[in-house]
């Protein structure tokens, strides 16, 4: 049963991943990667809230294996996060490229952290 909500949030999550992907980059035109940046902090966003809503105790573990790892896990994307800084990087746009690493670290771990504070607030 496990493994069915992991594919069923991942069968959700990859489609999602491109469709935001495709909308947001084709609405700047820069060689900075907002669509892969946008995913990833939605991404840690939403597992801040979900992580918080199961440690109090709001949402399941089936929850969040079909949210978590299986919705978050395809939305989310290290590799290409990391094949997007390494072009840049190789392409001569190396401020892009450390912007991207230290604006991706810094909004994804802001976003978890304010979910989690807000699923506290919502739950606790």
């Amino acid at each position: 049963m496990n493994w069915l909500l992991v594919i069923v949030g991942g069968m959700v999550g990859a489609p999602l991943r491109y469709l935001t992907d495709r909308v947001v980059q084709s609405r700047h035109d820069t060689v900075f990667p907002w669509g892969t940046f946008t995913v990833n902090v939605a991404g840690s966003l939403a597992l801040g809230v979900l992580t918080g809503a199961v440690t109090a105790g709001a949402a399941t573990s089936h929850l969040q294996l079909l949210l978590g790892t299986g919705l978050c896990g395809a939305l989310t994307t290290y590799s290409t996060f990391s094949y997007e800084t390494l072009r840049l990087a190789q392409d001569g746009a190396r401020f892009h490229a450390v912007a991207n690493v230290v604006a991706s670290v810094v909004a994804g771990l802001g976003a978890a952290f304010v979910g989690m504070a807000l699923a506290e607030a919502l739950w606790a």
